[in-house]
């Protein structure tokens, strides 16, 4: 019996090693793709480095398109999205300008804030929104007039008549220079 036994762990033996050579053989196959594909990713920073070194620091930064002010794109308003007659939905488009005048899409955050000027102070801020970095490059939009990012919020909460003028604020901070730039309109009914 110990003879049929012994010679039965020998056998699981074998088996658990060729088990054990077939995963490291597999590991080793795939860490041998994760070292080439790092060093493929290693010299394409390095000819990035050697570009970056050669222009020198202050060229860089004066050569790459920086805002220079905000507009807050003058189809900002509340729009009745469902055709029910309530106008639940604040649309703002903004437009980042760079110091040609031209309208750039630049990387930052956005804080929208809409204010009831007319409210006593602790009630006048109605909403406040933030767009991350993330979030906001996906806002893009153009037309075939005009090119700006996009904000669509749900206010049909906040706003349930508009009779009376509301204020836009839009804060754009520019994540090149780390400036704020603030801009606000008035919406009339």
């Amino acid at each position: 019996m110990s003879f049929l036994f012994g010679c039965d762990q020998a056998a699981n033996q074998r088996i658990s090693l060729r088990e054990q050579v077939r995963q490291l053989n597999a590991q080793n196959t795939e860490l041998q793709s994760e070292l080439a594909d790092m060093q493929g990713e290693n010299e394409r920073l390095s000819r990035q480095v050697n570009v970056l070194s050669a222009l020198g620091g202050d060229v860089r930064a004066e050569k790459l398109n920086r805002v220079k002010q905000i507009k807050i794109g003058k189809y900002t308003n509340f729009y009745d999205k469902d055709d029910d007659g309530t106008k639940e939905k604040l649309i703002v488009y903004v437009q980042p300008v760079d110091e040609a005048g031209d309208v750039i899409k630049a990387a930052g955050a956005v804080d929208v804030q809409l204010w009831d000027l007319n409210k006593d102070d602790g009630e006048a801020r109605l909403g406040q929104w933030t767009i991350g970095p993330d979030e906001l490059k996906e806002l893009w939009f153009a037309t075939m007039l005009t090119i700006n990012y996009r904000f669509v919020f749900d206010v049909s909460t906040i706003v349930q008549q508009f009779t009376e003028p509301l204020t836009v604020k839009v804060a754009f901070t520019e994540y090149l220079t780390g400036r704020t730039f603030t801009e606000q309109k008035v919406i009339k009914p």
